[in-house]
């Protein structure tokens, strides 16, 4: 029993740390390093650099900069856009260094993982909140972002302190998430052909003969 609890807190932890990368990678960095420095989990050794406090603080002054630009419609589709570079590859290596010092394989094997869920909920974030971003008011923008924010540390404290309960809505949120994706990307679709509508010139009406 021991050893299964312990590699489903291996495998909450891995996926975890990934998960939460892909929707606010700065709020997951500095919620596992505040865990980590305050003895409230104990970080994997390839993750101890988490708990540095310059990495903290570098990754709670992102944080905070990312929860101003999350909450203005458009600034935050361009951070989107920015981080995707960023967010994918740092939840595959979140998710590597989570596995411990195991064998080459696992963590290779982690790292693919991480990075394919880390890009599943970058792409419904990113997506969905173009959609939010045509509603001419900013409330739903805001409380979008802060549900982001809050699901991001609930997320991680949950695979930490009770990780059966976190694989168990895991599974549920990657059920929803191959539910919205075609759904998201068929709203996008239909709101580039309206804004290519919106640019394109009426031609004019021919004079009757």
């Amino acid at each position: 029993m021991e050893n299964v609890n312990e590699i489903a807190r291996i495998i909450a932890l891995t996926m975890g740390a990934a998960w939460a990368a892909g929707i606010n990678l700065y709020a997951a960095i500095a919620t596992l390093g505040i865990l980590g420095i305050t003895g409230n989990m104990t970080l994997p050794p390839d993750l101890q650099v988490l708990a540095n406090p310059l990495v903290i603080g570098a990754a709670c002054l992102m944080f905070a900069v990312e929860f101003v630009a999350d909450k203005m419609p458009g600034v935050d589709t361009g951070w989107d856009t920015i981080h995707t570079f960023i967010r994918i590859p740092a939840g595959a290596l979140l998710a590597a260094g989570a596995v411990g010092e195991l064998n080459p394989a696992v963590s290779l094997a982690a790292a693919l993982l991480g990075g394919t869920l880390a890009a599943g909920t970058h792409s419904i974030k990113a997506g969905s909140r173009l959609l939010i971003n045509t509603s001419p008011e900013p409330f739903t923008n805001w409380t979008a972002s802060i549900m982001e924010d809050f699901m991001v540390i609930a997320g991680i404290w949950t695979a930490v302190n009770h990780p059966l309960v976190f694989l168990v809505l895991l599974a549920l949120s990657i059920l929803l998430m191959i539910w919205l994706m075609p759904k998201i990307w068929q709203g996008i679709k239909l709101l580039a052909v309206k804004v290519k509508r919106l640019f394109t010139p009426r031609q004019a009406t021919p004079p009757l003969a």
